[in-house]
């Protein structure tokens, strides 16, 4: 009895440092087989849907054409690898997505290229339900969304069928000759536009539940801060390196062309990364598009850095990760300087501010004090290093404000789409406000969100997102405030005024 006593109580204690030395051998070694296996997986793979997509690839280049062929090649792979390795796509998604621009614009311009991030990111969405559905795990991951979306849906759906679909009936314009005032037809595909309309409006939602899935623990949370963070430097230091080159010359821009053109943005006057672009400095036109395909992109990527980086600046529990965040933060306000972007040169100071308040640093005087004394530190160089450029900004930003005001402009906006719609409550058709939608018939410029959305979907369309997104926004809140860990409660609410804002 004594000595079942003393073996049951020794098994308690747990065991032996020999024994325990021995279990880290055996997990270190099945580790090493198990990343083995996936390593030969992910050769198998990639070999046998290179060898396909190389005899689709030959077909495409004979009959349509090239490019296509080089499509199907790289393709392929990259379908099947992320279907195979969801949240390793996933990664590899938010990482091409700053770049995306760029690498379109390098390689060609070829509107299968549009379609890339998606061959990353529908492949991954399908691969992460199939494991939830063999996992048993919930796909709807917030039910308090369902109604609000739902919603959202069948407005769009209505759109959908009685605009677009209204639209594809009326006879093509080519079939009335002599067009009369007044008379209604038909100028390309109204159904194939709104469908991609919808993709563009809705089509990334399933990302709430992508994220869901993803961020699984802190250290993935942090993963996911750092990120963003190390993106925001690399993407502010290339669109840096475009602003020298078209100041030193390497770079024309658009300064040598005449009258009209010296206040486009033209793909033409494309340097270095990104797309198109606006540099003429003798007239005060300054629109640089960074990464990104556009001037405007690359201003809102700024601003949503705004909140990234404060986030890896004030809460990453590592002193050395926080003092990256700092870099990332001045170098996002430098670029807004000198990108020519009003809306981020107005735009990222606000959002500091607010974040400062709202997530409470600005009485974390031990983090907010030196943070803030580096940043007037980095800030002050810039502005000692390039004193014209940043009195430029300044004085294009005041008198750009004091000739057409933002709330005017927003305004003016709105009752051009109010006009457009003609007492329409499902508004003009999906993809009409869209840009990438334009193969498929005539869309209008509308240039801020709110209005771009009633002039696709119409007023109950609008109302509906709105629901949506404040749904979304009451059950972040809930969700971050009740977090327990202080730094990862300070990201949460970084986070969610970003979704706010």
């Amino acid at each position: 009895m004594v000595k079942g006593r003393s073996k049951s109580k020794a098994s308690k204690k747990g065991k032996t440092p020999s024994e325990t030395t021995t279990l880290n051998l055996k997990q270190q070694l099945a580790q090493k087989r198990r990343a083995q296996r996936e390593r030969r997986e992910v050769i198998q793979i990639i070999t046998m849907t290179a060898a396909f997509g190389a005899i689709i690839g030959v077909l495409l280049a004979l009959v349509v054409d090239p490019k296509a062929g080089a499509a199907a090649v790289a393709g392929l792979p990259c379908l099947v690898l992320s279907y195979k390795y969801p949240r390793k796509a996933l990664w590899a998604f938010l990482i091409y997505m700053p770049f995306s621009g760029t690498i379109i614009y390098s390689i060609g311009n070829s509107p299968l290229l549009q379609l890339a991030k998606d061959g990353i990111y529908i492949p991954a969405l399908i691969g992460l339900i199939q494991e939830c559905k063999q996992q048993r795990k919930p796909i709807i991951v917030a039910k308090s969304l369902m109604l609000p979306l739902g919603i959202l849906c069948a407005s769009s759906l209505l759109t959908l069928l009685f605009a677009n679909g209204a639209q594809q009936l009326l006879p093509p314009c080519s079939d009335l000759p002599g067009m009369r005032r007044g008379v209604t037809c038909d100028d390309g595909q109204p159904i194939l536009m709104g469908i991609l309309g919808l993709k563009v409006f809705l089509g990334y939602i399933p990302l709430i539940f992508c994220a869901y899935y993803l961020i699984r623990s802190k250290k993935e949370l942090l993963f996911l801060s750092r990120m963003f963070t190390v993106l925001a430097i690399i993407c502010c230091s290339l669109a840096f390196i475009q602003y020298m080159m078209l100041k030193t010359g390497r770079c024309a821009g658009t300064q040598f062309r005449e009258g009209a053109a010296l206040f486009k943005a033209s793909l033409d006057a494309r340097c270095f990364v990104g797309g198109s672009l606006l540099y003429s400095p003798q007239v005060g036109q300054i629109r640089l598009p960074g990464t990104f395909v556009a001037p405007w992109q690359w201003g809102w990527f700024l601003i949503s850095n705004a909140f990234f980086t404060f986030a890896t600046a004030f809460s990453d529990p590592s002193a050395r990760w926080r003092s990256v965040g700092l870099g990332a933060m001045a170098s996002v306000f430098v670029l807004a300087v000198v990108s020519g972007q009003r809306i981020a040169l107005a735009l990222v100071p606000t959002v500091t501010v607010i974040l400062l308040v709202l997530t409470g640093q600005v009485t974390n005087l031990k983090r907010f004090l030196p943070i803030l004394g580096g940043l007037g530190l980095l800030l002050g160089i810039a502005a000692t290093a390039f004193p014209e450029v940043v009195q430029e900004r300044i004085d294009s930003f005041i008198g750009r404000w004091q000739a057409a005001p933002a709330d005017d402009f927003i305004l003016h906006q709105f009752a051009f789409t109010w006009h457009r719609l003609r007492g329409s409550l499902i508004g003009l058709g999906l993809g009409r406000a869209t840009n990438s939608a334009r193969v498929f018939g005539k869309t209008s410029l509308v240039e801020t969100w709110f209005p771009k959305v009633m002039h696709e979907v119409g007023p109950l369309g609008l109302l509906a997102f709105l629901i949506f997104v404040t749904g979304i926004t009451v059950l972040t809140f809930k969700a971050y405030r009740s977090v327990k860990n202080k730094d990862l409660r300070s990201i949460g609410a970084s986070y969610w005024v970003l979704i706010l804002f």
